[in-house]
């Protein structure tokens, strides 16, 4: 088994790794601390799973994993965020995402994690399931940011943490006008005007 560990944070690399170690049949596993770095180490080698941080500097874990189940379908990509709300996971899993796991995770649900997802299957956590369970519920209403698309929803994000257009499209590599254009869509989704109001929801709703 052939590992790629994606994160930007060393520390985070390093404890991952030597979690990873105990499992048998690792024959490899490197180390990437963005998107780019990634994508390098996927076109020398191929991998059978990817630990891929869902917030990185370079680029959005989301829209990597886009661009890795694109180009490298069979590649089982098993998501570590920070943010342990299902909706997260949610996206995760309809771009094929293997499985999602918080960053808080015990090491040995990280090591079943990866034995379901090295076999075929997918894995999400307990707690997590019994979320998605609820969502399944025919009473469950769907909030206004389930409306967004992956873009939209990680432009909304940007914005409500407070960063400007400009700062947002060189993150994203695109224009100060197409990022406003995709505000404009967002604000229009939400029903909302200002960036404080979009701020104070992400805010209520636990999206930040």
């Amino acid at each position: 088994m052939k590992i790629l560990i994606c994160d930007d944070h060393k520390i985070v690399r390093e404890g991952l790794r030597q979690i990873l170690q105990q499992l048998e049949g690792v024959t490899k596993i490197v180390e990437a601390n963005n998107s780019y770095e990634a994508h390098q180490n996927l076109m020398d080698d191929s991998f059978d799973i990817v630990l891929l941080d869902i917030s990185l500097p370079d680029k959005n874990g989301l829209e990597i994993l886009q661009s890795v189940k694109l180009k490298w379908p069979a590649t089982n990509v098993l998501m570590l965020s920070m943010h342990p709300q299902e909706q997260y996971a949610l996206r995760a899993l309809k771009l094929g995402a293997s499985g999602y796991l918080t960053k808080d995770t015990a090491s040995e649900e990280l090591l079943l994690a990866v034995k379901k997802v090295s076999a075929g299957a997918k894995y999400i956590s307990p707690s997590l399931a019994e979320s998605l369970a609820f969502q399944l519920d025919g009473d469950y209403q769907r909030q206004k940011h389930d409306f967004l698309s992956v873009r939209e929803f990680e432009i909304m994000i940007k914005l409500a943490n407070g960063r400007s257009l400009q700062e947002i499209g060189n993150e994203l590599c695109i224009s100060d006008k197409t990022v406003s254009t995709y505000r404009s869509r967002v604000m229009g989704k939400m029903e909302l005007c200002k960036n404080t109001e979009l701020t104070r929801y992400c805010i209520e709703n636990n999206l930040i």
